[in-house]
């Protein structure tokens, strides 16, 4: 493996004209010969599927849990064949309806086999698909489907309501609903009354016809539009073409070689990452492409392992949430078992993490302990985990290496946006210097780093630090309907991220902060709020925090959910009782926890200013439902601080006459 991952391809640019100062520009060392040629027989996601049904049709292609009298059972599948021959019958019958080329269809759900052959209808044909994700609420769904001019919604049958609600204002131009499943006659009655057509899924189809002729394709034809909420929560269109997918599929399968990990028609993987965001949907191309199986969750999070157990998946990608309960959940069973078994444990991750630092690979490092110890946590899995992704956000770099030693499987995590098409860059797998990177470059893109002068952050210091911007092709073409807003992200070709990264000497990168989420304190300093939040989320106290600072005050307080276990072992120690949400409003616990995150902070070299003043304690997890977080469990700023705007006005005016917020 080479020392350096990167190359330098374009020089660093001083300050100028009003414009900060830019690092140089750098490729992976794996593009050294220019950014990887996409292939010319390949013009769209129709031609990775339309491919892998000619060459792999009796393959399992989508399957789900039978659910018989409530209960879910064993996972049916569908071949590639039987999904061809049903996206072919969906696609002609959505041209049966006048839509042509080039409009928009809406897809509304989670992720199941229905969504997945709409989308791919919508490619047999040339049409644009719009994702209509739950957790945008039912204003944005209004917004969307009247903005992205939405002619037929496919919708899941428990979404159908929220449709409905919004009817009224989106009939200029839907001209269909679809159901996955059913349609109620009287919903039915409802949106016919407004001059909209109502089908089942089965109805649908049987308006097409198999042999329907599909048109011509090309790959600066727009594929898709991803609507995100991003800080503000006003929705914008990301337009993504089709070479833009096809470049994200190939720049995966050109890592997974480099590797040895690459994805085969022997492979199974677990769907339960929204469809609606790209991330998901460029694994789940990529996947199709190489005849491999997709297996789908249930739709509740209560019955997320149990599915995975279930399914038995060979690939798994998860976002730091995600990684982080499977970290904590594991080492709770760990501390909870004897001390012989415990001390057992240790070794054994102490001796294979030797062995990793040396260079051993995963499988070579120790395969003795990987059957006697590490076995039991790969078997939580399903038993046949080989590759795990993490994406969406910097995963931890304990939970990061935990994951690596413990789960017998290769891990590797990336960086991405919706408008990079997903991953821009993408640790090796193996390589473990790059444990708490997440990596060079992919083969497709561009990158260098831009000064943030009032951050600090300086792209030409002997530590590179600044805004991670980007070009290449898998870029978005803009934001749909808004050129002011597209104008204000790109600057010379180049698309600014808001994420602030840190170029690693071995030529990776390290996300260390994020542009927008700063703020001034009434004293003049400025605050970076994620990196506080993940430092207080290193103490085992909480599962999550949340940290505010209002502008016209000199302090911060912040919004925690506590860990149930931690808190019930420190009421016993001291002698309170009470159940959960109990303990949360005690004054006394609610100062404990305050001192202890405070404490951790003061160990991971945070300033005084940067200390919490007083924290309200939550029983209730931060919840989709709720719109506190996003589906990828990002923190929804604007949401949280609605929500609660009470209990921040009490905990400022409580703690300046010093005592603890009620």
């Amino acid at each position: 493996m080479p020392e350096t991952f990167t190359l330098k391809v374009g020089e660093a640019t001083p300050a100028a004209a009003g414009r900060p100062s830019a690092g140089p520009v750098y490729r992976s060392i794996y593009a050294k010969d220019g950014l990887m040629d996409l292939p010319q027989d390949i013009q769209s996601p129709w031609d990775l599927f339309s491919g892998a049904v000619k060459k792999y049709p009796t393959n399992r292609m989508v399957g789900q849990r039978q659910v018989t009298d409530g209960k879910a059972g064993e996972y049916v599948w569908q071949t590639y064949e039987e999904v061809c021959q049903k996206v072919m019958r969906i696609g002609s019958a959505i041209r049966s309806l006048g839509v042509e080329p080039g409009a928009h269809c809406g897809i509304y759900g989670s992720n199941c086999p229905e969504w997945v052959m709409a989308m791919q209808a919508c490619n047999s044909q040339g049409i644009c698909y719009v994702p209509l994700y739950d957790t945008l609420g039912a204003k944005a769904v209004e917004f969307i489907m009247y903005h992205a001019e939405i002619s037929i919604a496919f919708v899941q049958e428990s979404k159908i309501k929220s449709i409905l609600a919004v009817l009224p204002k989106c009939t200029a131009h839907l001209r269909a609903i679809v159901s996955f499943g059913d349609f109620a006659s009287e919903m039915k009655a409802e949106a016919e009354r407004l001059g909209v057509s109502c089908f089942s899924w089965e109805e649908f189809s049987s308006m097409g016809k198999q042999d329907y002729q599909l048109p011509n394709k090309r790959k600066e034809d727009i594929c898709t539009i991803m609507y995100t909420s991003g800080t503000t929560g006003d929705p914008k269109g990301v337009i993504i073409t089709n070479k833009a997918i096809v470049a994200g599929v190939m720049t995966t399968e050109h890592l997974l070689k480099e590797t040895d990990k690459v994805i085969t028609e022997e492979d199974s993987y677990f769907s339960y990452l929204p469809l609606a965001h790209i991330f998901d949907q460029v694994i789940e191309n990529y996947c199709i492409s190489k005849g491999a199986s997709i297996g789908f969750w249930q739709g509740d999070i209560r019955y997320l392992m149990e599915d995975v157990q279930v399914m038995k998946p060979t690939i798994f990608c998860g976002v730091p949430r995600v990684y982080d309960r499977i970290y904590t959940g594991i080492n709770m069973k760990i501390q909870s078992g004897g001390m012989i078994a415990r001390h057992l444990f240790q070794y054994a991750y102490n001796y294979k993490l030797a062995n990793m630092r040396k260079g051993l690979k995963q499988h070579e490092a120790s395969p003795f302990f990987d059957k006697i110890v590490f076995s039991k946590i790969k078997e939580g899995l399903g038993g046949r985990i080989r590759l795990m992704i993490a994406g969406a956000a910097p995963l931890p770099g304990q939970i990061e290496e935990f994951m690596r030693v413990t789960t017998c499987s290769v891990v590797v995590q990336g960086y991405g946006l919706t408008e990079s098409c997903a991953g821009c860059f993408t640790s090796i797998a193996n390589i473990f210097s790059m444990i708490g990177t997440v990596g060079p470059p992919v083969t497709t893109i561009e990158a260098r780093l831009e000064s943030v002068p009032e951050m600090g952050y300086d792209a030409l210091s002997d530590t590179p630090r600044g805004e991670i911007c980007l070009r290449g092709h898998t870029m978005f073409s803009g934001y749909y309907k808004r050129p002011s807003l597209t104008e204000e992200v790109f600057s010379d070709g180049w698309f600014h991220t808001g994420d602030i990264g840190e170029w690693q000497s071995n030529g990776t990168m390290k996300i260390i902060d994020r542009k927008k989420n700063i703020f001034k304190l009434s004293q003049g300093e400025y605050v970076a709020v994620e990196v506080l939040e993940r430092a207080y989320l290193q103490s085992p106290l909480v599962a999550s925090v949340w940290v505010y600072g209002n502008s016209f005050e000199s302090f911060l307080v912040a919004v925690a959910v506590p860990e149930r276990q931690a808190l019930e072992e420190w009421a016993a120690a001291n002698s309170k009782a009470g159940d959960f949400a109990e303990l949360c409003a005690d004054p006394k616990a609610r100062t404990y926890v305050r001192d202890q995150l405070n404490q951790t902070g003061k160990k991971l070299g945070l300033r005084g200013f940067e200390m919490l003043k007083a924290v309200y304690l939550e029983p209730v997890p931060f919840s989709i439902e709720k719109d506190l977080v996003t589906p990828t469990f990002k923190l929804k700023r604007p949401q949280l601080l609605k929500y609660y705007k009470d209990r921040v006005d009490q905990m400022y005016k409580d703690a300046k006459e010093g005592r603890a917020a009620p």
